[in-house]
């Protein structure tokens, strides 16, 4: 059957405009190939980035609890001003045995008025403004600084003694520009967890200097690994910011005269640091 020529020029005008949008269609759709092309480029991406966002959120969060760290140093010696420049001590027990001792948060508290500045930022920690929550600060103190009228005397301290039977004070310290006060501690919702504190008797002796013996420390939760120890024999430092399992993470030290530095738990356990712990014995 013949076409008039404006059938014809009809028909042509119709199958022409088809193709074109077939053609569009096939410009616009994206072939297996290419979905996989753009799922391998966003994978690598996110492989790149997703360790600098992490480390610069940990790197924020190590910053502010070196803020808070300070604000704590500032607060103890305020509290040493007000007090015949005695430091604040880590727990205060009493002559009765059946009273419960007195934390130092609870002590520096109206000198710091912000119960967020004893946790260590990043962590499920709390205030230890009681005995019962003692366990779960992530914010220790020096125990050498604790008093017990029944603990340990001076010049004699024999592990796991938990207190002193007289107070100290800034005058009677040798090494105030050296001596390590407050630190990043393991925390948890009870067990052998002390949060609160950290003991600088329960780690390595120096092979020559005893005021330079250590605290337990690691960049991995010792209280987890050493659960065979009794608590008093625990009370570690834990450096948890950028920590990599191989004692490369880092905490913030304050020290005596209120000056705080970042120390990795590395160069803490290799004597080498300059920070005192042992300050008293």
């Amino acid at each position: 059957m013949k076409l008039s020529p404006r059938e014809l020029s009809v028909d042509v005008f119709r199958h022409g405009s088809m193709r074109k949008r077939t053609c569009g269609t096939r410009k616009l759709a994206f072939t297996l190939i290419e979905i996989l092309v753009v799922i391998a480029i966003i994978a690598i991406l996110a492989a790149i980035l997703f360790p600098v966002f992490s480390r610069a959120k940990e790197s924020a969060l190590a910053t502010r609890s070196m803020a808070q760290m300070k604000q704590l140093g500032l607060a103890l010696v305020m509290y040493a001003s007000n007090h015949d420049d005695y430091y604040v001590p880590c727990s205060l027990r009493s002559t009765d045995p059946a009273a419960v001792p007195v934390l130092w948060p609870s002590l520096l508290l109206p000198y710091v008025k912000n119960e967020e500045v004893f946790v260590t930022p990043g962590t499920e920690g709390a205030f230890a403004g009681s005995w019962n929550t003692r366990f779960n600060q992530s914010v220790g103190y020096n125990e050498s600084t604790a008093y017990d009228p029944f603990g340990c005397v001076p010049g004699a301290f024999v592990p796991p003694c938990e207190g002193f039977t007289s107070v100290i004070s800034f005058a009677t310290t040798e090494f105030v520009a050296s001596a390590g006060l407050f630190a990043v501690t393991p925390n948890g919702p009870g067990g052998k967890y002390r949060g609160y504190t950290f003991s600088p008797f329960n780690g390595p002796d120096h092979p020559t200097l005893p005021h330079l013996g250590l605290p337990l420390i690691s960049d991995r939760d010792l209280v987890q690994e050493l659960s065979h120890l009794s608590a008093a024999q625990l009370k570690p430092i834990y450096c948890r910011f950028f920590r990599t399992g191989k004692e490369e993470g880092r905490t913030p030290i304050v020290f005596a005269d209120g000056h705080t530095k970042s120390y990795s738990a590395k160069s803490l356990q290799s004597f080498q640091s300059g920070v005192i712990f042992r300050f008293r014995e």
